[in-house]
């Protein structure tokens, strides 16, 4: 459920007196933040902010088409390894083979008249 339009935006006050702060002085620092739940404002547009995931500060430069979202939407807080079973390691065993260049090998011909010992045939 999104947040009442009557309230406004919720944008942490001390976040906001660093990013004015930044703005004056021209500053290209990264500004370090643990309020993932900040809006990002339009203030905000140009800026590096550090948006902490729950162990590391994750650099986030804010352009003007993040403004309205989150900072957490920005900062991952879990890591995607990959889907795993059996499946994804013969997709990637067969997609190292391919990238490989190719050999050149001969191949015999099939020999023709002969019929395969594995039914298909009719039996008398």
């Amino acid at each position: 459920m999104s947040r009442s339009s009557i309230k406004g935006p919720y944008v942490d006050e001390r976040l906001m007196k660093h990013v004015a702060a930044a703005k004056a002085s021209g500053s290209k620092a990264t500004i370090k933040t643990w309020r993932r739940a900040s809006s990002i404002t339009p203030e905000m547009v140009g800026l590096t902010i550090g948006v902490h995931n729950g162990k590391d500060h994750f650099p986030v430069y804010i352009t003007e088409s993040m403004v309205g979202h989150k900072l957490g939407e920005f900062s991952h807080t879990r890591k995607f390894r990959s889907h795993g079973g059996k499946m994804a390691k013969e997709q990637a065993k067969t997609a190292t083979v391919a990238s490989q260049p190719a050999t050149t090998s001969v191949t015999k011909p099939a020999a023709k008249g002969r019929k395969s010992s594995k039914g298909g045939g009719k039996k008398k």
